[in-house]
């Protein structure tokens, strides 16, 4: 069945400005609507290395819900337990200035009810084939706690990634329990309760050596954009992998893309170094477009062992 992934479908309207952004003024620009959403863009990632991932999710029911799953169905992704549903998806209004940042946005989240009655229905059967388990830890509480308890069942492992660090501060348990987490270095702040700005990747993978073994978190990868990744591990084995420079687009979905990555080398075999390795490269395919995704790749130009 591949890796399994329990989030959620966005549909993201992005504008970009294609001068200088004025705040609160009129900008001429571009606008795009494409999928997006945190597991969306994860498990697209996941089968663009010819993965064949398995998608836990919600669409509406309408035609847009229905483009999105003929889509991952292109893709190789298995859609066999998503469920068309009235607000089944997401929606992110995102502003760009003219590097490619976000100036602003506004979300409206789905309602995740549904994913809950999906595991209730199908768990057994999702899990016990898994090759390991994604899941957006700030999701609704009862999927979480459903999605580590058939982990625990079926011995698989599980990576979290976050949207929301304030909710994902309430599941230190579940973080605990995670093969490996990953965020950004402001997420990292948050969690820890510390100011991380300014720190160079060096001090944030020693400092982040120290603070996983005092929160029992098993491995951690801190993105920190132009600067690459720091991680650690409960071994005390710890570095940073440098970033790729490219010319940046949009980095929308790079997060996404490097997490895509850290999970698919953990799974199949790679050390975490190798592991930021694979996530590294695919984010930095991912920024130089407005794409949210990474392109096509065999899983042999990783060296993954399926």
């Amino acid at each position: 069945m591949g890796i399994v992934v329990i989030g959620d479908v966005f549909i993201d309207v992005k504008g970009y400005s294609t001068a200088p952004f004025i705040p609160g003024g009129r900008n001429a620009g571009e606008i795009q609507q494409i999928h997006g959403g945190v597991g969306r863009n994860v498990v697209e990632d996941i089968a663009n290395i010819e993965l064949k991932p398995t998608f836990v999710s919600l669409v509406d029911d309408d035609a847009m819900g229905e483009e999105v799953i003929r889509k991952l169905d292109r893709h190789k992704v298995d859609t066999r337990f998503m469920r068309k549903v009235p607000n089944g998806m997401g929606t992110w209004l995102a502003v760009f200035d003219q590097d490619g940042d976000v100036v602003a946005s506004i979300s409206k989240r789905p309602d995740h009810r549904p994913i809950e009655r999906i595991l209730e229905e199908c768990g057994d059967e999702i899990f016990q084939n898994a090759d390991s388990v994604v899941i957006e830890i700030d999701i609704d509480k009862e999927i979480v706690k459903k999605t580590f308890h058939y982990a625990e069942k079926y011995g698989k492992k599980v990576y979290a990634l976050v949207s929301n660090m304030t909710i994902a501060m309430e599941r230190r348990d579940f973080l605990r329990k995670t093969a490996c987490f990953v965020c950004n270095q402001q997420e990292a702040g948050i969690l820890f309760s510390e100011d991380y700005d300014g720190l160079s990747p060096e001090e944030m993978a020693e400092c982040l050596t120290k603070r996983i073994q005092s929160a029992h978190i098993p491995k951690m990868v801190v993105t920190m954009g132009s600067e690459g990744a720091a991680y650690a591990d409960q071994e005390g084995n710890h570095g940073v992998y440098p970033a790729k420079k490219v010319d940046v687009v949009d980095t929308t979905g790079a997060g996404d893309a490097f997490f895509a990555g850290v999970c698919v080398g953990l799974t199949y075999g790679k050390t975490l170094r190798e592991a930021c390795a694979i996530g590294t490269r695919l984010s930095s395919t991912v920024i130089c477009t407005s794409d949210n995704i990474c392109p096509r790749f065999m899983p042999e130009e990783f060296g993954l062992d399926r």
